[in-house]
């Protein structure tokens, strides 16, 4: 499969109240970003963690935290090494290991001084509740009520969007998170750089597939029309980046803008970039099983993630048995 790439109509909308731009947490970030008059106001990487133990497994892995598979830390390199140009801000990432240490791998490849790391509760995966750790299935059994099928330990795909596991998130809940994501992570920045007269600000979010697929379309939503783009943006691989470009309208680089919360200027918001996996091509499985084991920290033997020739594989680079819903051949309604 060739990398996707989408480019979105430009977007604008007129927020109501933005948070706080004075945020003491968000630091000096004006050394971090590329220049230029023509550069958006912020640019948003979202990225896919590595390969988990878990994704080995067809089982429903959300909270559940499951370190990365050695062959996950070796993509999670090839990644960091990919966007070792690409100077970051700050990165966030979820606090779940599999997403942790993807974020830090991204981390360790950028240049001096190095991007904080910051971790939040707000972009972890969707909760599966009682379902966690449990295979998961395609289709309920016939004569069977949902009910049911919990009772008896059977936890099929969920295909409406207010479904939940007792216990967990529905498709819902999740989007509602991801507004508030949004709104804590993203928007600060955003009313920050205008205030001050930058422009190119750049951060990466760490995150995992189902949150990714409902982040973007809170950020998108951030328009004029209040259009929401739908389910595009799931199904990602292991380590694959989605782009998203924020541009306040009126603000220069250099130049300050001036508003008030109450009344804040209009946005341009632009997704640029979808399911980019080009790091994944020469990063190859290690044989004999140690590359599905859980990847040790420790270890100093770790094999080389850069590989000769692409690998013969079940399933194509950076996909592997995971969350059902993970896939982009799930109808959600």
């Amino acid at each position: 499969m060739q990398a996707a790439y989408q480019e979105d109509s430009v977007y604008t909308q007129h927020l109501s109240r933005p948070p706080d731009p004075e945020l003491s947490r968000l630091g000096s970030i004006s050394a971090k970003r590329p220049l230029g008059r023509n550069a958006p106001t912020m640019i948003v990487t979202f990225i896919r963690h590595g390969e988990s133990t878990d994704n080995l497994r067809d089982v429903w892995a959300g909270w559940k935290d499951a370190p990365l598979s050695n062959h996950g830390m070796n993509q999670a390199k090839a990644l960091g090494q990919s966007l070792a140009h690409t100077p970051f801000a700050i990165i966030y990432a979820s606090p779940l290991k599999r997403a942790l240490w993807t974020g830090q791998a991204v981390q360790e490849a950028q240049p001096e001084p190095k991007p904080p790391l910051e971790t939040s509760l707000l972009v972890r995966e969707q909760h599966w509740g009682i379902a966690e750790g449990h295979p998961w299935r395609w289709n309920m059994t016939a004569g069977l009520s949902l009910d049911e099928h919990f009772a008896q330990g059977l936890y099929p795909v969920l295909h409406e969007r207010s479904q939940r596991f007792p216990e967990g998130e529905s498709l819902d809940d999740l989007y509602a998170r991801a507004q508030e994501a949004i709104d804590e992570l993203v928007m600060p920045h955003v009313w920050r750089a205008a205030r001050e007269g930058r422009k190119g600000v750049h951060i990466a979010i760490a995150s995992h597939g189902l949150c990714i697929s409902e982040l973007v379309p809170a950020l998108v939503v951030k328009d004029e029309s209040g259009v929401h783009p739908g389910n595009k943006y799931r199904g990602l691989q292991n380590t694959a980046w989605t782009r998203v470009t924020i541009d306040v309208k009126g603000a220069k680089e250099g130049e300050p803008l001036e508003f008030s919360d109450s009344d804040p200027p209009k946005l341009q918001v632009r997704v640029t970039d979808v399911n980019r996996h080009e790091h994944l091509a020469k990063v190859v499985r290690q044989k004999g099983g140690t590359g599905r084991a859980g990847y040790d920290p420790k270890q100093q033997d770790i094999r080389a993630f850069f590989g000769g020739a692409k690998p013969q594989a079940e399933y194509e680079e950076g996909r592997s048995e995971s969350n059902a819903r993970d896939e982009v051949d799930v109808v959600i309604q």
